[in-house]
């Protein structure tokens, strides 16, 4: 197109987080990223997203019609879960499991608290029934359903407003008939009731994981469905031509079709996007071990990154009643990038506990009211209102100058603390500062270790809008060498999600040891599941040359209660496959444990299928320090900043981001202001910028 100017392809990013909502589009030919930043719309989350997206087409001169595809990720079905504002649902289960709930593990998560508080179900026990139906674990029937009776107990749960089924019956699956019956009957005679199956949800032994998961979907799926549905009515009105996919917790993309039928594996969809963010700024800078560090305004999270690729598990725990207790939450078997999930974040609010001890979180003001330095009715002390005060942050360019912070509110909310301890505003500021850190830190270090891990081995790539605030203090105390902070760090999670494949698991229970396995129904399963794959990636546009699939099966030695997830190959399976898959189960083994066994057999449990479409190829062109266009930075030049390894406040250039280029050099302590986030480097460390405008932050004397 010699002379002529290259046409434009957009793929856009949407990324809604508790205090901010995110977006981002990429011109897939220039390589080039335009962004947009609002405060979350807790009242309609459409509504940020729409303002933000008509704004952007307004200033930036985009027509809708160039936007190939949109991809979202959001954090609204956790947020149902754990405030309780999903549907009022009903669960229908085999007689004499109404309990199952309740009972769960029958374990305590922490053994020597008399006041141990475990999570409410989602489903109350009056909205329970049992129906006479069974199976046994070989899927013989036992005693059959009566489709009657299916019909009458709905009919008395519709009269007490459920707006949802959950259907979760004994063993289902190995035998899924008896749900796939109940189903027919119940869409004949309520075909607007949305039901849920187990068989479908959650296809695997254990019956307290699986009925919590299939609840959970059905808690979600009316909530989802309509918000879904306007979210995607409201970006076609606004002229977006293209499909509308959603990024599910496994770390890949989904049709919304299929989001709105297993809700529950949205679970994790907006923190996952944040994990392959850093994959992909890893896999660009050749850093392939990284701690991914996302601070946003309610929480920061962190996923490792080994060898390019986020790890990844099968099963999530949602809800908890204590934050860092595990077994404390519900407990929901799907498959999500592995996240460690801290209640820090800008928004956490700092107080006093009944020993006069400062803590900080999990609570969090949110987007509303926010920080109070947010001037939106905010008064609680937080951390946002700390950064503020020791200098980190410019009260006149926050989100580039579209909110001015208010700096008198911040001391006044900083006094309720001040006052009662008689401290120094400054020091009371910096010890939020640091309880924050600290927070984080430890909450990393033990994640890290529990996998075999030492942090500094790592490098730190830092993001969401307070990430690169904090980036610095949290790498020194892991005794990390480097740090990396991309420009738009911000908006990293939603660059994240067009980093991610169309993709889904499959999973299908089948439990039998290695020396007894009948290799032709194991190879049917397989095959079942992916020509299942293979139709949902079609929906999403996938070509069939293009679909991958990649197997793996949780197993573990006979007798013992939890397993490993391992490698499965490809193709036709048979009793040549025997050797293939014990040598890659005590390989698996070793690695994790440190040991393994020859002489005890193996068996196999849930066995699983990823088939997903090819990974996305987005062009990042090198930065050339070209700043963005009407943008003026003010109050630039040096300011008071507070670095505690000074022991109080020193003098601190503050760099205009936009005009850094690649190559540039300098020496801490600098602030570095960016629209959507502000760097903070101390004075033990030395800065760069890298071909792709990321700045480079190498710790000394850690």
């Amino acid at each position: 197109m010699s002379g002529m100017e290259m046409p434009r392809r957009y793929r856009l990013g949407i990324d809604i987080g508790g205090t901010f909502t995110d977006l981002v589009l990429l011109d897939e030919a220039r390589g080039r990223i335009e962004i947009g930043k609002l405060l979350t719309t807790p009242e309609d989350l459409a509504k940020g997203v729409l303002a933000i997206f008509q704004r952007m087409l307004r200033e930036k001169n985009i027509n809708p019609a160039e936007i190939q595809s949109a991809i979202h990720g959001t954090t609204i079905a956790t947020n149902a879960v754990v405030e309780r504002k999903g549907a009022r649902s009903g669960l229908l289960t085999t007689r004499g499991f109404q309990d199952v709930l309740e009972i769960g593990r029958e374990i305590r998560y922490d053994l020597y608290d008399i006041y141990l508080t475990m999570p409410e179900p989602l489903v109350p026990r009056f909205l329970r029934r049992e129906i006479n139906e069974r199976v046994d674990q070989d899927g013989n029937i036992l005693k059959p359903l009566e489709a009657s009776e299916v019909e009458e107990v709905v009919k008395e749960l519709t009269q007490n407003g459920i707006k949802s089924l959950a259907i979760a019956f004994l063993h289902a699956y190995a035998y899924p008939q008896h749900e796939r019956q109940a189903l027919e009957r119940i869409q004949r005679v309520f075909p607007a009731l949305p039901v849920s199956l187990s068989s479908e949800v959650a296809c695997e032994i254990r019956e307290y994981e699986r009925t919590s998961t299939t609840v959970a979907n059905a808690y979600l799926q009316p909530l989802m469905e309509s918000y879904l549905e306007n979210l995607e009515l409201g970006l076609h009105r606004d002229g977006y031509q293209g499909r509308l996919f959603i990024m599910m917790s496994n770390g890949g993309i989904s049709s919304i079709e299929t989001a709105k039928k297993f809700p529950v594996r949205l679970i994790e969809s907006g923190p996952a996007a944040g994990a392959l963010a850093g994959s992909f700024l890893g896999n660009l800078i050749k850093e392939k071990n990284l701690i991914s560090f996302d601070m946003g305004g309610t929480t920061a999270k962190a996923s490792v990154i080994k060898n390019g690729v986020p790890t990844l598990a099968n099963e999530f725990e949602a809800a908890r009643v204590h934050r860092f207790k595990k077994g404390s939450g519900l407990p929901l078997r799907i498959p999500s990038i592995e996240l460690i999930e801290i209640g820090a974040g800008g928004g956490s609010i700092a107080y006093l506990d009944s020993m006069g001890l400062l803590k900080v979180g999990p609570q969090s003001a949110g987007a509303e009211p926010g920080p109070t330095c947010y001037g939106r009715g905010g008064t609680e002390p937080t951390v946002t209102d700390a950064d503020l005060l020791l200098g980190f942050l410019n009260e006149e360019y926050f989100l580039g100058g579209e909110m001015k912070l208010d700096r008198s509110a911040a001391i006044k909310s900083i006094q309720k603390i001040a006052q009662p301890l008689k401290m120094e505003m400054a020091k009371v500021a910096a010890g939020i500062f640091e309880v924050v850190n600290e927070n984080m830190a430890t909450a990393m270090r033990i994640h890290i270790a529990e996998k075999g891990e030492d942090p500094r081995k790592f490098s730190l790539v830092a993001f969401g809008g307070a990430g690169p605030v904090h980036a610095y203090q949290v790498a020194r105390k892991l005794r990390i060498k480097k740090v990396f902070c991309p420009l738009g760090a911000g908006t990293l999670s939603a660059l994240g999600m067009l980093a991610a494949p169309p993709a889904l698991d499959f999973v299908q229970a089948y439990v039998s040891s290695m020396d007894e396995i009948d290799w032709k129904k194991l190879s049917e399963i397989y095959r079942a599941m992916e020509e299942e794959g293979a139709q949902v990636l079609k929906t999403a546009g996938v070509k069939e040359k293009e679909m991958v699939y990649e197997r793996s099966a949780d197993m573990r030695y006979i007798g013992q209660g939890y397993e490993i997830n391992v490698p499965i190959p490809a193709g036709l399976l048979g009793k040549d496959s025997q050797e293939k898959i014990e040598k890659n189960f005590w390989r698996e083994y070793q690695r994790l444990y440190g040991r393994y066994v020859k002489n005890v057999s193996i068996q196999g449990v849930n066995w699983r299928v990823w088939a997903r479409g090819p990974m996305p190829r987005l062009k990042m062109h090198l930065s050339r320090g070209r700043g963005l266009a009407g943008i003026k930075m003010s109050g630039k030049g040096k300011r008071k900043v507070f670095f505690s390894e000074e022991n109080g406040f020193i003098d601190t250039m503050v760099y205009d981001r936009y005009l850094l280029k690649p190559g540039d050099h300098f020496k801490g302590p600098a602030v570095l202001e960016e629209k959507e986030s502000t760097v903070v480097v101390g004075p033990r460390a030395e800065c760069s910028v890298d071909p792709y405008g990321n700045l480079v932050i190498e710790m000394k004397g850690v």
